[in-house]
Parts: structure tokens; C-alpha cells; sequence
């Protein structure tokens, strides 16, 4: 495979690369367009997170019944709202796209392995195979946690949280879409840190006992980076932080030992 990469002119790379963008960018669009006109579906799929009847809340109650406990969640209700005259329709294109992204992943993915193949040896390929399985696995459990836990959860205390009875809380739909967008992806890929840590402790650059020293260093970066990434309010700020430290204390496992 080595053999073949170097015997390919600098031209041919690029022809590989532009029919394999080529290729990314068709799939994509074809995928917006067909879940474009599953309208319904997709923004009942989006918007679930934002009522106080969803799956996470019933099945928080649902346990503390089974342990004997009566409570249950108290109902709310969070109007979303559009200010611009062409702000669903912008909404309803970008929120397919994104979901189409989603859904298209394994095969940007498959894409991605295909144009690097030839550069590795048999050895190697296996190796990137299980890097590229384990690297989706992490992002779908990211993109998981996101819109079962974080989400619901924080656009419940902000979208409820009010200074006076007075004001009322009117959420616009192109700053739902956007949060909810941007915070699904950013824990995608933050979750990529124990397979980061492992590609760092097999290259020589990190060790185990290195994050074992700095373990309070490290818990100061991850509260600032979920300070980042998150919406401000520190109820979030700590249900974030938790499952990242998780992956930390998880990456101190992984790295290969020396």
C-alpha cells in the first residue's frame, strides 16, 4: 500500500481528494434534501428535549416509584419563538443539515479511512479501523449524553429561571437550534479524550503519571473548558464538568504502560 502512495504524483492525491469530497458533498445534500421534506419528524426529534414530559424526566420518575418515592417533576412550559421573516425557514434548513451530518457520519468517516489507506500498511489499517470505531462509539455516546442529560436539563433551569413572576422567558427558535446544535457536536468531540490521551501516551508524549500528578491541574482546565462550552450558569457548568473529569480519570486507564 506504502509502495502504491509513493509511485502517485502530487496531481493524483488531489484527484482522489476532490472526487472523495465530491462524493461527501452529493451524500450530504442528497440526505438534506430527503429528511428536508420529513419536516415533522426531524423538529419533533429537536424540540422533544425542551418538554417537561420527556423521556429523561419519565424515566427519573419511573425509578424513584419503583424505590417508593411519589415525586415527579413539576410541568413547565417554554414558548419558542420567531422574530425574522425568514427565520423557520433558515431554522428548518440548517436543523436538517445538521441532522443529516449526524446520520452521514460513518460514512464521512468510511470516506476518510478510504483516502488515507493506501498510506498504511496492513498492520496499520487494522489499527485505524479499531481508532476510527472506538472514535465514532465516544462521539455518539457525547452526542447521546448531550440530548439526554445536558440539554433537557439545562434548557430546563434557563428556560425556567426567572428574576420576577413579571418577566415572562420567550426563547427564540434560531438560539434553540443554535445551542443545541453547537453543544451536541462540542460533546462529540470532547468525549474524544480518552482516545486523544491513548494516541499521546502511544506516541511517547504523555504518560500516566503525568496526569496522575497534575490530576488537580487538570480538573481547574476542564471546569474552564466546560465554563466554554457550556451555557453560563453553574448548574450546567457542573453536570458537564463531571462526565469529562470521568474521561480523565478513564484516560489515566488507557494510556499504553511503558
Amino acid at each position: 500500500m506504502a509502495e502504491h502512495l509513493e509511485t502517485m504524483s502530487m496531481s493524483g492525491h488531489l484527484e482522489v481528494l476532490r472526487k472523495m469530497l465530491w462524493r461527501l458533498v452529493c451524500v450530504l445534500s442528497l440526505l438534506t434534501l430527503v429528511l428536508f421534506g420529513f419536516k415533522e419528524q426531524v423538529f419533533s426529534l429537536l424540540l422533544a428535549p425542551k418538554e417537561c414530559d420527556f423521556v429523561t424526566y419519565r424515566a427519573i420518575e419511573a425509578l424513584l416509584h419503583r424505590c417508593g418515592s411519589a415525586f415527579v417533576f413539576e410541568p413547565y412550559h417554554v414558548q419558542l419563538i420567531n422574530t425574522e421573516l425568514s427565520g423557520q425557514f433558515i431554522a428548518h434548513l440548517s436543523a436538517t443539515f445538521y441532522v443529516a451530518l449526524l446520520l452521514a457520519s460513518p460514512y464521512v468517516i468510511t470516506e476518510l479511512f478510504g483516502f488515507v489507506r493506501p498510506a498504511l500498511y496492513q498492520r496499520e489499517q487494522k489499527i485505524a479501523i479499531r481508532v476510527g470505531i472506538i472514535m465514532y462509539v465516544l462521539f455518539a455516546v457525547g452526542v447521546a449524553v448531550n440530548y439526554f442529560v445536558l440539554f433537557p436539563v439545562s434548557f430546563r433551569f434557563l428556560g425556567t429561571y426567572q428574576v420576577t413572576p413579571d418577566v415572562v422567558n420567550t426563547i427564540t427558535l434560531g438560539s434553540y437550534i443554535s445551542s443545541f446544535t453547537t453543544l451536541t457536536f462540542v460533546m462529540g468531540l470532547v468525549f474524544q479524550l480518552p482516545l486523544v490521551c491513548w494516541f499521546l501516551g502511544h506516541v511517547g508524549i504523555l504518560s500516566a503519571d503525568v496526569m496522575r500528578r497534575y490530576r488537580r491541574h487538570a480538573f481547574i482546565a476542564i471546569m474552564v473548558l466546560a465554563a466554554v462550552i457550556t451555557p453560563p450558569d453553574l448548574f450546567t457548568l457542573a453536570l458537564v464538568t463531571l462526565p469529562l473529569y470521568l474521561l480523565y480519570e478513564v484516560s489515566i486507564w488507557i494510556i499504553p504502560k511503558k
